[in-house]
C-alpha cells in the first residue's frame, strides 16, 4: 500500500482564499436623526411636565366625570349608527352603480356625486334645519294617498339629524371602496359563478364580496376612525357627544385647556382600540392571500423578549479541507 503523503503536502492549500470578513455599513445620519427625534420628544415629555397651565389635576379629575363618560357613549353610539347606515348603504349603492341598468347606474353615480361634492358640516346643518324647508314629513304615493304624516320638528331631532348626515355621507365614500373591492375580484369568478347557475345576487354574496372584503376592510377601517372623529361636528347643533360635554363643562369654568386634554385623550384611546381590531379584521380576511401572516403586535413583543440572535452557523466551504482529503482517500 502506498503511503499516504503529509496533508501538508498537498497542492492547492497555499492557495485557498481567506474568509470574508463582513464589515456592517455605518449609517450616521440616521443615528444623527434618531438623537435629533429623541431630543425633540424628551423635550416636549419636559415641556407637557413641568408647565403649570396644563392643569393635569383638573384633566384628572374630569377624565372620568359622568358628563364625559355619556357623552363618549353618545359618541361611540352615534359613530357605530352612522357607520351602520354608510355601510349598509354604501354596498347597495356600489352593486346598483355596477348595474348594467343606466337609469340605477345614473341614480347611484348623481347620489355619490352630490354627498361627496357637498362637505358634511353642511349637511349636518340641512339636516338639522330641514323644518324650514318640510314642516311635514308626508310617506306615500307622489300625487297620490298618503300613507303617515309627521312633524319635521318632532321627527328630526339632533341625534337623527347627525345620524343622516354623517350616514348619508359616509354611504357615498363607502360605495366607492366596496365598488373598488368588487372590481378587483376576477372575472373568470363571476363566469364561474354563473356557469354553476347562479344569480347575480349570490354571485355577489357567496363569492364575489367574501373575497372583495381583503380589500374593503383596511379603507373602512380608516373611515370608521374618521367617523369617530367627525363626530365632533355635531356639536354645531347641540348634541351631546364627547366635544360638546367638555365644551358644557369648560363654557363654566373656563378650564379651556385641561378639557380639550381630556376630550384627546379619549379620542386617541378609542382610535387605538379601533386600529388593534382593524388590524386583525385585515389578518383574519388576508388568510389564502399571502403564504404567511404578519406577526400581531404580542408576537412581535414574544419574539424580542424570547428570541435570543445566535451566529449563524458558516457555510460549508466548497474547497475541502487537508484533513478531508485525507479521510477521503
Amino acid at each position: 500500500m502506498d503511503a499516504v503523503p503529509p496533508a501538508a503536502a498537498q497542492p492547492g492549500d497555499a492557495g485557498r482564499p481567506e474568509a470574508i470578513k463582513a464589515v456592517p455599513v455605518r449609517h450616521p445620519g440616521r443615528w444623527l436623526a434618531a438623537l435629533v427625534v429623541a431630543v425633540g420628544l424628551g423635550g416636549l415629555g419636559y415641556s407637557m411636565a413641568t408647565t403649570h397651565n396644563y392643569e393635569w389635576d383638573v384633566v384628572g379629575q374630569y377624565f372620568t366625570s359622568t358628563r364625559v363618560v355619556n357623552g363618549l357613549l353618545a359618541t361611540l353610539v352615534l359613530t357605530a349608527l352612522a357607520m351602520l347606515i354608510g355601510v349598509s348603504l354604501g354596498t347597495v349603492l356600489a352593486v346598483v352603480r355596477l348595474s348594467t341598468n343606466p337609469l340605477l347606474r345614473s341614480a347611484s353615480w348623481l347620489y355619490i356625486w352630490f354627498f361627496r361634492g357637498t362637505p358634511v358640516l353642511v349637511q349636518i346643518l340641512f339636516w338639522n334645519n330641514i323644518s324650514a324647508l318640510y314642516k311635514t314629513i308626508v310617506i306615500g304615493i307622489p300625487a297620490g294617498p298618503a300613507f303617515f304624516h309627521f312633524s319635521a320638528n318632532s321627527v328630526i331631532t339632533p341625534l337623527v339629524a347627525a345620524l343622516l348626515g354623517l350616514g348619508l355621507n359616509e354611504a357615498a365614500y363607502m360605495a366607492e371602496i366596496v365598488r373598488a373591492g368588487i372590481l378587483s375580484v376576477d372575472q373568470g369568478q363571476h363566469e364561474a359563478a354563473q356557469a354553476l347557475g347562479m344569480t347575480r345576487l349570490q354571485t355577489m354574496r357567496r363569492i364575489v364580496l367574501p373575497q372583495a372584503m381583503r380589500i374593503i376592510i383596511p379603507p373602512t377601517g380608516n373611515e370608521t376612525i374618521s367617523m369617530l372623529k367627525t363626530t365632533s361636528l355635531v356639536s354645531v347643533i347641540a348634541y351631546a357627544e364627547l366635544l360638546y360635554s367638555v365644551q358644557l363643562i369648560y363654557s363654566v369654568n373656563f378650564k379651556t385647556i385641561p378639557l380639550l386634554i381630556v376630550a384627546s385623550i379619549w379620542y386617541l384611546i378609542v382610535t387605538s382600540v379601533l386600529t388593534v381590531g382593524q388590524y386583525y379584521l385585515e389578518r383574519h380576511f388576508g388568510r389564502g392571500s399571502a403564504r404567511e401572516l404578519p406577526p400581531t403586535a404580542l408576537q412581535r413583543l414574544r419574539r424580542m423578549l424570547f428570541t435570543f440572535h445566535a451566529q449563524p452557523p458558516e457555510p460549508p466551504s466548497s474547497v475541502p479541507s487537508a484533513s478531508q482529503r485525507h479521510d477521503q482517500r
